[in-house]
């Protein structure tokens, strides 16, 4: 591997393509549990950089060490992130190519380094993104919901209209919502949007996703919501709310047309979940609710279709 024992590293500002004279910041996504998750790229740039911006430099330190590499690492986090700024722009305009990590996943998604990343960019320095792991997506796609669209609201306030008003926007929405929040504090929220949103809501809690003991149980928010008030959760948690149900989002969905384009389409071989996506674009349906309403008549004898 590129970059990896010995500290070997070779110039990589010819990759950035736009930044010139001046050094490239790298947004490296590290891995979410799991080392063998980190890509070779991501790797590679880690041993390259000039130095790496870490939110706790002693979880970076066990990656880079993982990896035997002696990249100079700098503290970056909530507290000190604007007085860091003015210190990386200057070694970004004399040159030096730096790398911004997190502790876990894609940085910026709910960690520090927006305004770096910002200030960069008003600079007119070059920011390349290094893709890897995310604890938003693996939840995505393991929770068993729609996937697309979907929303993600982060850490949830603790208290007060902000929080009201996030587990309104939780109730009414008619996709699918992520949610982070700290082990100690999930049966609580898991119980607020169950009141919120009703106890019937479909949810999954995603923890300690890629390691050792990961799990994802899948169940109604109020038997989320009680099973981890016996169980309190240990790691990282994500929190993946299913979309509403469609009578409660859309009360002015035209059956007719729905139905009437349903049926052409089924009736073409389409199958009804590829049929719900067309219906959906096409009339401006929510995509949950012409799914119900396309089961509903591929159910039906006289459809002239299957459910398959």
């Amino acid at each position: 591997m590129e970059g990896s024992p010995g500290g070997t590293r070779r110039p990589i500002r010819s990759q950035a393509g736009s930044g010139g004279p001046f050094g490239t910041l790298y947004i490296v996504s590290t891995p979410i549990g799991n080392l063998e998750d980190l890509t070779f790229r991501a790797a590679r740039i880690l041993g390259e950089v000039d130095g790496i911006l870490a939110e706790d430099t002693r979880r970076t330190g066990i990656l880079l060490r993982h990896l035997e590499l002696d990249t100079p690492v700098r503290s970056l986090h909530e507290h000190n992130e604007e007085a860091r700024i003015g210190e990386s722009l200057e070694r970004l305009a004399a040159g030096e190519d730096l790398a911004l990590v997190s502790d876990a996943g894609t940085p910026l998604v709910s960690d520090p380094g927006e305004r770096l990343v910002v200030r960069a960019l008003e600079a007119g320095r070059s920011v390349v993104p290094v893709p890897g792991p995310s604890a938003v997506i693996t939840a995505l796609v393991v929770a068993g919901f729609p996937v697309s669209p979907f929303t993600f609201l982060g850490f949830p306030p603790r208290k007060g209209t902000e929080r009201d008003a996030l587990l309104e926007r939780v109730a009414a929405a008619d996709e699918t919502v992520i949610l982070f929040e700290s082990p100690e504090r999930t049966a609580r929220l898991l119980e607020a949007l169950a009141r919120r949103t009703g106890p019937e809501r479909a949810a999954a809690v995603a923890r300690e996703l890629t390691k050792i003991h990961e799990e994802v149980r899948r169940g109604t928010l109020a038997d989320l919501a009680a099973y981890y008030h016996e169980h309190p959760p240990r790691g990282e948690v994500t929190i993946v709310v299913g979309p509403a149900a469609g009578e409660a989002v859309s009360r002015e969905v035209d059956a007719a047309a729905v139905e009437a384009l349903a049926t052409a389409l089924l009736a073409e071989g389409r199958s009804p979940s590829r049929t719900a996506r067309e219906v959906a674009r096409r009339l401006g349906v929510p995509r949950n609710r012409a799914y119900e309403l396309i089961q509903e008549l591929s159910r039906t004898p006289d459809s002239g279709s299957s459910s398959t």
